[in-house]
This record gives structure tokens, C-alpha cells and sequence, in this order.
């Protein structure tokens, strides 16, 4: 399995986002792979710059306004449509979130684990801060040794890969519309199937968390806050 689908849903944070593609656009890999942004309803600046980005570095540019007119987050419809063209060219999928910097070697470094590792679901890369010490979503591995550990909690999709087994083992339409986020579900689901996912503690990213939807971080600040904005307004359902 050589070919591999990238894709990065994206939500303004402009700064953040054109580190994410500057680094998947300047890889050192072989697999054979393409690179879509899906454009969740941005502002008119930024999506301007992604179609002066998207035209000059190559990678395909969808937004999703043009095919829904439901508010962001649209993560459901990015996953269900990613899946489909994913299952359709018989490639696997990986997720890079626009607050995620990869280096050059990340990406091959994960399509090699698939076919190394034992029936695996997902494959993750731990995420650090910018001077590298692991953070949020993975501060549960802080006390995992250097390596590629399997792992049942639940993978985050800061730069997550599925393998194609899986998307072609669990229809994403048969996802709950009524959530913002899946990435704890479909975690949860692969193991449920019978795969192993995997956490690469020696393959870190930079993770800027909640650059697109600063009001996330809240949590960390402000916490009766978050949780009475996330009940008041609906918001962040996992």
C-alpha cells in the first residue's frame, strides 16, 4: 500500500495553518500521496491565502461552503467524504490538524510503521510543545518509554493515520451527527474491531492546540468558563 490521503480541516488560524502545509507540501516520502485542505467556513482573508497557496504549492483546496451550508465545525462531513475517496483509491488517511507542524521524515516514518506493525487501526505521533515537551492531547504518555507503543486510550487527530483496513471496516455515516468531534469514538471503535492502534512516542509534532477555536482554551485558564460556554452554547460536543 503505497498511496496515502492527507488532509487538513481548517478553521482561520491563518499563522498556524500555513506552518501545517509548509510542512506536509516539503516531505521526505515516497509513498505516493495527495494533500486537501477542507476550508470550514474561514474568514474571506484567509481563504484567499489558501487558494494562493493551494495554486502555487499544488495541493487541493475544498471549501466546504460551496457544499453545505451547515455552521463549522464540519468534521463529520470532512471525515465521511475522506473516507470515501480514501476507500475509492485504496489508500490510507491521515489527518493533520492546522495547529500541527510536521517535519520532513514524519510522514514517510508513519506509512512505513503500517506495514511493520501488527494489524494496526491508527497510528499517532505524540505532540509536544514548541520545545519539545509532549502536551495536550497526549500528557497521558508522558510516562511511556521512547518508541511505538500500543495504546487503548484514545488517539487524538493532531497527525493520526488510518489505515485503509479500518476505513473500509466502519462507515463514517454511521457517525452520531450530534457531536462536534470523533476522534475519542473512532479510537475507541478500531480496538472495538479487533485493531491495534498505536501511539509514536519517538515521532513527535509540534501541537499549538486550539489555535483555529481559541476559546477552547478556556479549559486550561478559565475552566467553569469553558464548561459553561461548552453548556450554554453547545459547543464541543465529543
Amino acid at each position: 500500500m503505497s498511496k496515502l490521503h492527507i488532509i487538513t480541516p481548517v478553521k482561520d488560524s491563518l499563522e498556524t495553518t500555513l506552518r501545517t502545509i509548509d510542512g506536509i507540501m516539503s516531505p521526505e516520502i515516497d509513498a505516493n500521496f495527495n494533500y486537501t485542505i477542507y476550508n470550514d467556513f474561514s474568514s474571506d482573508e484567509t481563504t484567499q491565502q489558501l487558494t494562493n497557496e493551494s495554486e502555487k504549492q499544488g495541493f487541493s483546496l475544498v471549501n466546504l461552503k460551496d457544499i453545505t451550508s451547515h455552521p463549522s465545525p464540519n468534521y463529520l462531513l470532512i471525515l465521511q467524504v475522506a473516507q470515501k475517496k480514501a476507500i475509492a483509491e485504496n489508500a490510507h488517511l491521515l489527518i493533520v490538524e492546522s495547529d500541527v507542524i510536521v517535519e520532513k521524515n514524519t510522514i514517510q516514518k508513519m506509512v512505513d510503521s503500517v506495514d511493520s506493525l501488527q494489524n494496526p487501526g491508527m497510528i499517532a505521533a505524540v505532540t509536544t510543545s514548541e520545545d519539545g515537551n509532549i502536551n495536550f492531547p497526549y500528557l497521558y504518555a508522558q510516562k511511556f518509554s521512547s518508541g511505538i507503543i500500543e495504546t487503548k486510550k484514545r488517539l487524538s487527530f493532531c497527525c493520526t493515520l488510518l489505515t485503509n483496513r479500518y476505513l473500509s471496516s466502519f462507515d463514517f455515516e454511521n457517525l452520531n451527527p450530534e457531536k462536534s468531534w470523533y476522534d475519542v469514538f473512532i479510537s475507541h471503535k478500531s480496538v472495538e474491531l479487533g485493531y491495534k492502534n498505536y501511539l509514536m512516542t519517538s515521532l513527535p509534532v509540534v501541537h499549538l492546540p486550539h489555535s483555529s477555536r481559541p476559546w477552547k482554551n478556556l479549559k486550561y485558564t478559565n475552566p467553569l468558563k469553558y464548561y459553561w460556554k461548552k453548556l450554554i452554547d453547545n459547543r464541543d460536543k465529543i
